[in-house]
Parts: C-alpha cells; structure tokens; sequence
C-alpha cells in the first residue's frame, strides 16, 4: 500500500538535516586552525556524526519531496523556491563546510587588494592569519580562477579588512546569491528545454549537493552557474548581447562555463551562422578584455589554469597514471615520470571527443547538450571534487525530460552527498566508522518515525 508523503513534513525533516549539518559543523567543519578539533576528540567526534546524521536526513527529505513533485498536487516553483530558503536557513552561519577553499579565495582576494600577482604566487606569498587557514596543498599553487571573481573577492577582502569571520559571512552571501541566480534561471531554462519547472528546481536547485558545497561550502562555483544560467535564459530572447556577456562573465568565474558560448551560438544560430558565431566571438573578447582591464589582474589565469593538475588531486585519469608510474618504476624503465602527463592528455582528448559526439552525433536541445558537456568537463578532467558534478547537473536538471535520467542523475547526486568529509580532510579509518554511523543512525530513525506514521494509517484499514 502507498501512503501520502506530506509536503511540510518533507520542509521539516529537511531542515532538520541542515540544522544538524550547521551543529555538527561546529565542531567537524573546517574550522579556523586556532579552533580545529582533533576528530579523535569527544566533541569532534560527535560532531562528524552530527553532520552525517544530517546529511542523510537531508536527502531523505528531498528524496521524499521528488515524490510529493511526481505527485498528484505538486508544488508550484515558488513553493519550492520557500523550502529551499528554509533548508539553506541554518547554514547561513555555520562554520565551512566539506571544504578549506573559501579561505584560499579570501587569501587570494587579500592578494590582489595588496597588488600580488596571483597567477605566479600563492597564499603563501601573502603570510599572516589568512594563509595560514589554506590548506597546505594550494598554499604555494597560484589561482586558476577569472579576473570576475577575483574582483569579487577583493572588494570583499577590502570591505572586511582582512576578518576572517566576515570575510566568511562575506563568501557564504556571494554563493547564496549565486544560488539565487540558478533558481531563477532553473524554471525558465526548464520551460524553454520543454522540461517540468518544478522538477527541474528539485533536481537542479534543492539537491543536497547545493546546500552541502555551494551554500555551507561557499564554493565559487554558485557565482559561475548562476551567470550561466541567467546569461543563457537571456541569450533565447532580445537579451542576446546581455546573455553573452553574463555567459562570459561565468567563464571569468571558471573557466568551464566558456562552453556556454557553445550552446549560446546554437540557440541563435538557425540562421546567418557566421553572423552569430562573430558577433558572439567579438563581444566575449570585448567582455573579456573589459573586466581584465577594470581588475587589473592581467592574462595570467590562462596559464595557470593547469592548476588543478596537481599530485593530491583524484581522477580516473590521475589514478592510472599513477598506476602506470609505480609500474614502470618497479620495471625500471626510464617512461615512469611520462605516465602520469600521458594519462592526463589521454583524459583531455577523450573529453574533447565525447564533447563533439554530443554536439555533432547526438544532438540533444543546446540546454541539454551544454549540461552533457560540462559532465564529462568534470567527469575526464584531470581533477574531481563533488561539487564539480553540479556543472552538468545544473543544465541537465533544467533540460532533462526522460524520467530514468532524472533518477540516475538524483542517485548520483546521493552518494556524492556522502562523498567528503566535513573537515575536507582525508578520511581515516575512525572517522570513516563515526560517519557510517552517523548515517546509519539517521536510517533508524527515518525507519522507526516512519512506522510510527503508518500505523495509524493501518488501524483504519483493518
């Protein structure tokens, strides 16, 4: 027998899964140094399985929610827009979460409000409290990231002075308002793709995935999407020029959102190809040089956007080479130190190719192909991190119509949800165990509450 899921009790457990997250975050989050807690600690450990408790909550919720979606009385998009306020409500203060990042971007924003060059230099380079909080592994590594959010980040650092907990806040309202941006564009990329609104602010704007990394993680990559988004909605209508600017924009963000020029060129270019494809390529360069000049950062985020090509990253690429170098070595042939720079361009010629099979084999609406596109981007590139996933996502959420991809795409999302550690920390093996059970709390008690709701249900049918 199927039983009724409540709307408001979805928007409830949800928010309980995030209030759990922003608690157990207190303790397990990536915290400053000065307030790092050893995980083998009482109250480092509790809050791992705080968090993960959360987590699962999280998904269960919006799980339950898909279901209230595909439902009889589904909830209009506003309603959706309200759950998703109050799910992101308690992160707004909490510590960062799953990531150290948002502290490499207040440390590079300092640099450029100091006149460093952060394309040849990394936090290290700056000193003091703020380099200090970067994760070891990107304190000596230069920026691969655009002019746009680096003038971002410099305004914030110059707004604050350098605090660390405004500079926080700061980043936290950039994604946030990254996040808005998506939301809106969502419904729209939706009706345009010929996809269910709703459903694509579920799967595209709800998903556990953006509350995890862009809200409580403050992740950049909120303040790329939602350009995207936005910039791709306007380029569909009389906006074109303004579409291409905000598209742009997003590339000088990250670089992947580039591709949005793509899908741009094929959304106006029924007709006067070459008309399309020049004026695009002139007003990208002319938006491109604009910012460059207004930031004074200069063209070094070019070159260095071989940054994420470091030896701590993972891929499936990364993890042959690394393969293929302990192989040789043990052979002892002199090809060892070759191995790991050939898988990487092997992983960046297989994206190439699948790129163009989706654009010129497959075919699917330029939404669609866009978000096909930017999943392999992150998917073959030669580094891979959770909220990578939501370049695709985001695109595929407002384009897709099959029902069996929108599920594929909601189960990977789920096991994403589970995929770091609060911290962003290597797990070891006591913390993995404290976050499984964590998890496997939060199963009992979905389990045990939903017994509880069922048994009513069951006495009136006998």
């Amino acid at each position: 027998m199927a039983f009724p899921v409540d709307p408001r009790r979805c928007q409830a457990l949800g928010l309980a899964g995030t209030a759990f997250l922003a608690l157990g975050g207190e303790t397990a989050g990536a915290l400053p140094v000065r307030e790092l807690l050893s995980p083998t600690s009482g109250r480092g450990a509790l809050g791992l399985v705080g968090v993960y408790f959360g987590v699962v909550l999280l998904t269960a919720a919006w799980a339950l929610l898909g279901k209230v979606i595909r439902g009889p009385e589904p909830p209009t998009p506003r309603a959706l827009l309200l759950v998703l306020a109050v799910w992101a409500a308690p992160l707004l203060l909490a510590p960062p979460l799953f990531s150290r990042d948002v502290y490499s971007y207040l440390a590079q924003g300092a640099m450029v409000d100091a006149h460093m060059d952060v394309y040849l230099h990394g936090p290290a380079r700056l000193g003091g409290p703020l380099a200090d909080e970067v994760a070891p592994m990107w304190r000596h590594t230069a920026t691969p990231y655009g002019p746009v959010f680096l003038a971002l980040a410099s305004g914030l650092s110059a707004l604050t002075d350098g605090r660390i907990p405004a500079g926080l806040i700061g980043m936290r309202l950039i994604a946030l308002l990254g996040v808005a941006l998506m939301a809106v564009a969502l419904p729209r990329l939706a009706r345009h793709s010929g996809a269910d609104p709703a459903v694509a602010l579920w799967l595209g704007a709800l998903n556990p995935l953006v509350l995890l990394h862009l809200v409580a993680g403050a992740h950049n990559d909120a303040m790329m999407l939602g350009l995207l988004g936005v910039g791709l909605v306007l380029a569909r209508g009389r906006w074109y020029l303004v579409g291409v600017v905000l598209v742009t924009l997003a590339a000088l963000v990250k670089a992947p959102a580039a591709l949005g020029l793509v899908a741009v060129v094929v959304m106006r270019g029924r007709t006067g190809w070459v008309r399309t494809v020049a004026g695009t390529l002139a007003v990208a360069a002319g938006t491109t040089a604009a910012a460059t000049a207004l930031t004074g950062t200069g063209y070094g985020w070019i070159a260095a956007l071989r940054t994420p090509v470091s030896a701590q990253n993972w891929s499936p690429t990364t993890v042959l080479g690394r393969a293929t170098t302990t192989l040789l070595h043990d052979l002892g042939s002199d090809l060892a130190p070759l191995a790991l720079p050939a898988w990487r361009a092997a992983g960046l010629l297989l994206t190439l190719t699948v790129v163009l099979h989706i654009w010129f084999r497959l075919r699917p609406g330029p939404v669609y192909a866009l978000g096909l596109s930017l999943a392999a981007v992150a998917a073959l590139g030669p580094a891979i991190r959770p909220w990578y996933a939501l370049w695709g996502l985001f695109l595929i959420a407002a384009a897709a119509r099959d029902v069996s991809v929108q599920r594929r795409v909601a189960a990977a999302s789920g096991v994403l949800a589970l995929a770091v550690l609060p911290s962003g920390n290597p797990a070891d093996t006591e913390q993995f165990v404290l976050a499984v059970c964590g998890g496997v709390l939060a199963v009992v008690v979905l389990w045990q509450a939903e017994l509880v709701s069922r048994a009513p249900a069951l006495e009136r049918t006998v």
